[in-house]
């Protein structure tokens, strides 16, 4: 089942991507996914989006850290090797490139997540922090090429304009 976004977002997805249809398994658990057209050795490269309301004051350092700890979970060989914060007073942001090894299908892949953390106010309720998160996951040898699209795509992500305003 997909999950809801804590706030409205609008986004355009890069040329070629198509939204991943829901009994893909990319959409479970997320409030929107997306695939790219070009399978890497039978691992199709993704884009999710997921997010929550943030009642307490973690850093989104914090939210970060806690987002490679849940991947350890399931994964082999976690290793964050890219962090940056983004100070913008209006949205500010983190980037983290997590490098792991999964089981996908019957077959242990090299993949690389690129996460981007953003911190938006409700729009209705500026008080409310919700914090957004947009990840790419690809190969390791497809990383790279699909990573520009993934960066087209977080420079259109913003709240959804309210009607009437």
């Amino acid at each position: 089942m997909a999950a809801s976004l804590p706030v409205s977002i609008e986004f355009l997805l890069p040329t070629g991507w198509r939204p991943a249809r829901p009994e893909s398994g990319y959409a479970s658990a997320v409030a929107f996914a997306a695939v790219h057209p070009q399978p890497d050795a039978g691992f199709t490269a993704n884009i999710t989006v997921d997010g929550e309301y943030r009642p307490d004051a973690a850093t989104l350092a914090k939210l970060a850290d806690e987002s490679v700890e849940r991947l350890r979970e399931v994964a082999k060989s976690v290793v964050a090797t890219h962090r940056r914060e983004v100070d913008s007073p209006e949205i500010p942001a983190l980037t983290q490139r997590v490098n792991f090894s999964a089981v996908v299908g019957d077959t242990r892949r090299d993949l690389v997540q690129s996460q981007v953390y953003l911190s938006m106010p409700d729009v209705e309720e500026p008080h409310k922090r919700a914090i957004v998160r947009l990840a790419l996951t690809a190969t390791a040898t497809q990383h790279d090429t699909v990573l520009g699209d993934f960066q087209d795509f977080v420079r259109t992500v913003r709240p959804q304009a309210v009607a009437g305003s």
